[in-house]
């Protein structure tokens, strides 16, 4: 898809990365301080590789996903591993492979970060980002649990 560019997040970008990061949110229906928003562009934006990076994608030249990643040890593992945490496209651009391109991109980053491991999760009711999932990753055995 020539009109489809997946590049990394910009200082200008803040705008068009609140809107979808609250519209990602909204569809898990959370919200999140104000201080969050401020705290998690600066990380994304800076240089400390134990922050997320994030990746945009945009389609004929306007904004329309996003993903954070992040890279972290493994204890089973040499090389780090690559968590991806948050992937969206907006509504509209839905099935013109912005979620794939997105993943593929997150891939070769990790590739390039010589982690060649990536994982992410999602929530056993979000069944049209799952049709994705089964073609381009693989179910793990794994169920998650968490301090309540």
């Amino acid at each position: 898809m020539t009109e489809l560019v997946i590049r990394p997040l910009l200082t200008s970008d803040e705008t068009d990365w609140r809107r979808m990061w609250k519209d990602y949110l909204a569809f898990y229906e959370t919200e999140l301080p104000e201080e969050i928003y401020q705290s998690t562009f600066a990380r994304l934006l800076g240089d400390d590789p134990q922050d997320f990076s994030c990746l945009i994608a945009e389609h004929k030249g306007k904004p329309v996903g996003l993903t954070h990643f992040l890279y972290h040890r493994h204890g089973w593992k040499i090389e780090n591993t690559c968590y991806l945490q948050d992937l969206w496209a907006d509504a509209d651009v839905r099935g013109l492979g912005i979620g794939r391109a997105l993943i593929e991109a997150v891939y070769a980053e990790a590739d390039k970060a010589g982690a060649p491991s990536v994982y992410w999760l999602t929530q056993d009711f979000n069944e049209n980002a799952r049709k994705l999932y089964d073609r381009i990753g693989v179910l793990s055995d794994f169920i998650k649990y968490q301090r309540g």
